[in-house]
């Protein structure tokens, strides 16, 4: 994301966490509002609840009803009413409210909600406790949303935004950015678009992402069909006659008006020769093929060979057919994956070889479940369990271990690797991976007591011993821990008494800042 979609992004995500009222996020057509917030739905925590709404053009009646559907809130559609409906909705966020749970109403389209859906929508956040805000609502709209909030008749609702941010296309700078960025992931060239190109797309798309997608691919197409190696400036240009036609061919000409007065004026003053002066040559803009249907390129055989690795590598390259045909063997199970990645923690493994997110826990690692995007992968820079989709519906899993230095390879255990292409078409996205606890603010930890510091005890003296035994409650602070301790005392010379005081803790924490975790190994 640019740091205007970050921006945004922290807007929303302030939304969902503290306060009651509303959020408001406004941006031009096709700045990625939208997709800003299936990026905030894949960052939910899991205390949090969304109705999103994606069509706005409801009566107040649809909009309640669609809010109790989204919210798994059964009533009576044959003889539902207003009034019904808010009493469902008002007991559910009171129950959710007491089981610590948070209920966010999100509106994209928000531009197009009539007045009476408005007043609605604001009397819905008088629905709340004496402390608290039961739901918390996100206007998401074009610039006209802003517009509308300023009307004298909405001075109530307009008063109670408490968050606005409206998003700004990207600058020069963000489009070449984005633009490389894009070829990056699709294991393309990031400089086949020449800088003037890409001055060119900016001009002509101000910026705005989703003209930039248009524009970008249909130059890359023309570039093909007239067997360039670069997208020059020409190629965009013509690219934006045929996509961009009411922007680029109804839009005034400065200097085809200044032309027009000139010729007017020579016409006023008699001057009739100039009627014959050469007009401006258009004929030698390139006209891409509309119709013609582009093969797809075929590698040469030598360019699937995966990059040679240095002699210094110990483990050698393995050779395997395909991603597909590799990831289906059916030892890639979660358990394998398990072990790996706890041999990449450096970590020895249980005493029973019995592998699963509890034994990791006697570690004192924990396992994280996520979903993101490839680029989120990449800027965890960890190796990171991925799950992958098969034909035959099993789940399978591998150790993402490294990449190649321009990440268009990626390696797993045992120097496998493949183009990052061929793999990104079985992850589902969703991974999991073992991280270290947070290091705690306090300076004790009580005993016979669980919680996370317990966890990262675990780990910090797991990791000063290199011992990793198996034990039924890893958050719980038992009397095989305080002996743990003990043994940590007496080589700090410290009071042998198996209880974490500020001493002890300082001596830990000293030892935790010089823990450092694996990252990917970056290959050439």
């Amino acid at each position: 994301m640019s740091a205007r979609h970050q921006e945004g992004l922290a807007h929303l995500l302030y939304g969902m966490d503290f306060g009651g009222g509303f959020v408001a996020l406004t941006g031009e057509v096709g700045t990625g509002k939208t997709t800003l917030c299936h990026c905030l739905l894949q960052q939910l925590p899991e205390n949090i609840d969304v109705a999103l709404i994606l069509n706005s053009k409801l009566n107040v009646l649809e909009l309640v009803a669609t809010i109790c559907d989204e919210l798994g809130i059964d009533y009576d559609k044959s003889q539902q009413s207003l009034k019904n409906l808010i009493d469902l909705l008002n007991q559910y966020l009171l129950t959710a409210h007491a089981n610590g749970r948070r209920t966010v109403l999100l509106i994209d389209e928000a531009q197009n909600l009539s007045m009476d859906v408005l007043e609605q929508i604001r009397l819905l956040t008088n629905l709340e406790t004496s402390k608290t805000k039961l739901l918390r609502i996100i206007l998401v709209g074009q610039p006209e949303l802003k517009d509308l909030l300023k009307r004298q008749d909405l001075r109530q609702l307009n008063q109670r935004i408490t968050a606005r941010y409206h998003l700004q296309p990207l600058s020069l700078q963000e489009t070449r950015a984005y633009i490389r960025h894009r070829l990056i992931v699709s294991n393309g060239q990031p400089d086949i678009f020449k800088e003037t190109a890409i001055r060119k797309i900016y001009k002509l798309s101000s910026g705005i992402p989703r003209l930039i997608n248009i524009l970008c691919d249909r130059a890359l197409l023309g570039a093909y069909s007239t067997n360039a190696t670069l997208v020059t400036p020409a190629i965009v240009k013509a690219a934006a006659r045929e996509v961009l036609v009411a922007t680029v061919d109804n839009k005034p000409s400065y200097l085809s008006l200044f032309f027009s007065l000139f010729f007017l004026g020579c016409l006023i003053a008699g001057i009739y020769f100039l009627n014959e002066k050469p007009k401006v040559n258009q004929q030698a803009i390139v006209n891409l093929p509309a119709t013609k249907v582009v093969q797809p390129i075929t590698p040469k055989p030598e360019d699937k060979k995966p990059l040679p690795i240095e002699k210094a590598v110990v483990t050698p390259l393995v050779k395997a057919q395909s991603f597909n045909e590799w990831i289906s063997n059916p030892q890639f199970s979660l358990d394998a994956a398990l072990i790996n990645a706890l041999k990449a923690w450096g970590k020895k493994m249980p005493e029973n070889n019995k592998v699963d997110c509890h034994s990791v826990e006697a570690t004192g690692l924990k396992c994280v479940f996520g979903k993101a995007n490839w680029k989120d992968m990449l800027a965890l820079n960890r190796p990171v369990i991925l799950e992958f989709s098969l034909a035959d519906k099993d789940k399978h899993h591998a150790l993402l271990a490294g990449l190649g230095q321009n990440q268009s390879l990626i390696h797993f255990l045992d120097k496998v690797t493949f183009p990052v292409a061929d793999v990104l078409k079985y992850w589902d996205g969703y991974y999991l991976l073992l991280e270290s606890p947070s290091m705690p603010d306090a300076n004790l930890i009580p005993i016979h007591q669980a919680s996370d510091k317990v966890l990262w005890l675990r780990y910090v003296l797991n990791s000063f011993d290199g011992q990793s035994t198996l034990v039924e409650k890893p958050r719980f602070y038992d009397d095989e821990l305080a002996e743990h301790v003990k043994h940590f005392q007496r080589q700090y010379q410290l009071t042998e008494d198996g209880k974490v005081g500020a001493k002890t803790m300082d001596q830990l924490k000293n030892l935790a800042r010089q823990l450092e975790f694996s990252h990917l190994e970056i290959t050439d």
